[in-house]
């Protein structure tokens, strides 16, 4: 079963940069480690149960020392084209039983392989992963975490707790053309409903939420000017905002003001509620937002 949004992946060209960014924005920040068997090497910020993750090459290397077509050669063309949101992970508690039946309803998907990563204290990370393939091109990939919750945030010195109150991820947004089309696309991949369409307030766009556990995936057609249009015209269709729950958005204002940020932007949600919003230009191509109390 698909239980909720793991972790999204957002591509910077420096790592130490990105974790600056990032730290100015309130995230406690930390080195993950390397990929085994591959040449990428990210960072962490641990939330509740989900996190971020800053992903690049290690040691900047060159295209040319990459394997064509492989996935770290497809990461250094993506850095090329300005890096920035690149995935949403999906969190699977049996990804076999999922992948099945994902090609019962006709997806295109790869079989899960096993994965690792070795923090730079040495504790080890396994999971098994699953990406889609090339007849269902769509910016998320599936994971089933081998191990377990505890031992992984033991990975960053302090797991959430961070200055701007973030304490989960509450939804991911993918910028696409046709709200419609793409509602049924990602439907029949992750096994559920379309949803009703609905207008995003702060995004200015036409909206489908795909509700997974405590985690919204959204998938949103520009209906007017804003931070939805601005993405689909700067980079093209694909994952542009995550917004997260945070116990004061007026701590959040204060952590970035205080380390030389503009004060974000401010909206009101279709919910009702009020939201704050850092702009792509101080996260590494990204929008990221804010809800909760004052």
């Amino acid at each position: 079963m698909l239980t909720r949004i793991d972790h999204v992946m957002i591509c910077v060209r420096n790592l130490e940069e990105g974790i600056e960014a990032y730290t100015r924005i309130g995230f406690h920040v930390y080195p993950g480690g390397a990929h085994t068997g591959g040449a990428t090497h990210n960072a962490i910020a641990f939330h509740q149960e989900d996190y971020l993750e800053l992903l690049t090459l290690r040691d900047g290397r060159p295209a040319a020392a990459l394997i064509p077509g492989s996935s770290d050669a497809r990461l250094s063309e993506f850095l090329a084209r300005g890096g920035g949101f690149r995935y949403v992970a999906v969190q699977s508690d049996d990804l076999a039983a999922d992948v099945a039946a994902m090609r019962g309803r006709g997806v295109d998907v790869g079989d899960a392989t096993e994965g690792s990563r070795r923090t730079p204290a040495g504790q080890e990370l396994r999971w098994k992963a699953a990406g889609l393939g090339p007849r269902n091109p769509l910016p998320i990939f599936f994971v089933q975490h081998l191990t377990p919750l505890d031992e992984r945030r033991r990975q960053v010195a302090r797991a959430g707790d961070h200055p701007n109150g973030a304490l989960r991820l509450d939804r991911v947004y993918i910028a696409v053309p046709d709200v419609a089309v793409a509602a049924a696309s990602y439907g029949r991949v992750l096994g559920m409903s379309v949803p009703k369409i609905q207008r995003g307030a702060v995004i200015k766009a036409d909206m489908a939420v795909f509700d997974l556990g405590p985690t919204g995936l959204t998938v949103a057609q520009p209906a007017e000017p804003g931070p939805a249009a601005e993405a689909l015209a700067r980079r093209g269709p694909g994952p542009f905002q995550v917004l997260y729950r945070t116990s004061s958005m007026d701590a959040a204002v204060r952590w970035m003001e205080s380390h030389g940020m503009p004060p974000p932007a401010r909206g009101i949600r279709n919910t009702g509620e009020q939201a704050i919003m850092v702009g792509p230009d101080q996260a590494c191509g990204v929008y990221i937002g804010f809800v909760g109390p004052a």
